[in-house]
């Protein structure tokens, strides 16, 4: 019996050493709340708000999405659950609701308790330059209705319509709460140069990323100027690599693809410049600001590896072919909408890499996602250096 006992006990303290992965962030750092600002990739059920706005029909709405995790659509841009919704996770925090979630309408003050524990105001289609830029160029054209009135700025009037739900007006409050907030800067950029291929050439839209840049360096600034103190900034995706981005280039030569991906490689070199001037850029904010833990989250990289290395991830050889849409090239066409009747969906869209064209699949989501909660690990243990 004691023998048994003793083993017994040699078992519980094995068990108490062995370290847990189920939640890393939540062991080093206690967030209490998240917020967002963004695009689809961030958007938790905005865009029927602001999609109803503009009469634009959203097809986020109806099934197949959110058919592998949520079993319902929920207005996010994926069969299941996106990045943030893993990092949430990670925090054991709630999904992060949307601002304009139901009814699908600017909350009242009233409401304003609800987002205590955080709020994305990320919007599918945002864009970071505001509505105006993409107005005096005539971008994308007549007869889209694209961008909407729901840019990196427009956003961030919306949360600071929100904070005095959350804080009083004295500053020294408001400091105390969003220090213990995790703030996400987008991701911005894939918009602005998506809607501009479709009327500009690739070399007018790389001037752009500049300008894209420093909007959202000015957001974070202006966050930090509110309270901020850990702010996670997502590059850009490989455009080049994106199903819809081919659509936009049909007359494309073979030797404009890289013959090992597949991908547009001046495409992907915008999305490569937009990184490294967030990332100079970002640079001269911790120098500016050294308490603010401004977190750089790499998009590009983990999309590229799944790109180049399906079979290692579980997807299809035909890695840039979507699950839902079609019929097309790589299954995508911008007339056929996923859960369109012409529109075909995958059997199994945890082998695949996009989902309905420039959007994720809840599989590729959970490996990017894998990544940005080690970032933000690796940042929270440093403290404030980056």
């Amino acid at each position: 019996m004691r023998i048994r006992l003793a083993i017994c006990a040699l078992l519980l303290l094995a068990l108490s050493a062995e370290p847990s992965t189920s939640s890393p962030v939540h062991r080093r750092r206690r967030y209490h709340s998240i917020f967002v600002f963004g695009d689809s990739f961030a958007d938790t059920g905005n865009n029927p708000a602001v999609f109803g706005w503009y009469s634009v029909f959203d097809p986020v709405m109806r099934p197949p999405y959110g058919s592998t995790f949520f079993g319902r659509p929920t207005g996010r841009n994926s069969d299941g659950r996106l990045i943030l919704d893993f990092i949430a996770e990670s925090l054991e925090l709630p999904y992060v609701p949307p601002y304009l979630g139901p009814p699908f309408a600017f909350p009242s003050p009233a409401d304003g308790g609800r987002f205590r524990q955080g709020a994305s105001f990320a919007v599918g289609a945002a864009t970071a330059l505001d509505v105006e830029f993409f107005r005096e160029r005539d971008i994308p054209g007549a007869p889209s209705r694209f961008p909407f009135n729901s840019s990196l700025g427009v956003q961030l009037e919306w949360f600071e319509s929100m904070k005095p739900s959350l804080c009083r007006t004295i500053q020294a409050e408001c400091k105390d709460f969003f220090a213990g907030s995790l703030f996400f800067v987008g991701e911005f950029g894939v918009n602005d140069y998506h809607f501009s291929f479709q009327k500009k050439s690739v070399r007018e839209v790389r001037s752009y990323v500049p300008r894209v840049v420093r909007e959202i360096s000015m957001a974070v600034e202006r966050l930090i100027e509110h309270g901020a103190t850990t702010l996670v900034v997502p590059g850009a995706i490989p455009s080049g690599c994106s199903p819809p981005v081919f659509a936009m280039f049909p007359d494309a030569r073979p030797e404009e693809y890289d013959s090992r991906t597949g991908c547009l490689k001046a495409q992907n070199e915008v999305s490569i410049h937009h990184n490294t001037l967030l990332q100079a850029s970002l640079e001269k904010l911790r120098a500016k600001h050294p308490r603010a833990r401004i977190i750089y989250a790499d998009f590009f990289s983990p999309v590229m590896e799944m790109v180049e290395s399906p079979r290692k991830f579980g997807f299809r050889e035909d890695v840039l072919t979507v699950c839902c849409g079609g019929p097309g090239r790589h299954n995508y066409n911008g007339s056929a909408y996923c859960g369109d009747p012409a529109a075909t969906t995958c059997s199994d869209p945890s082998a695949s890499l996009y989902w309905d064209g420039v959007h994720f699949t809840e599989a590729a989501n959970r490996y990017v996602a894998g990544g940005w909660i080690s970032s933000i690990q690796r940042h929270s243990d440093a403290g404030h250096k980056n």
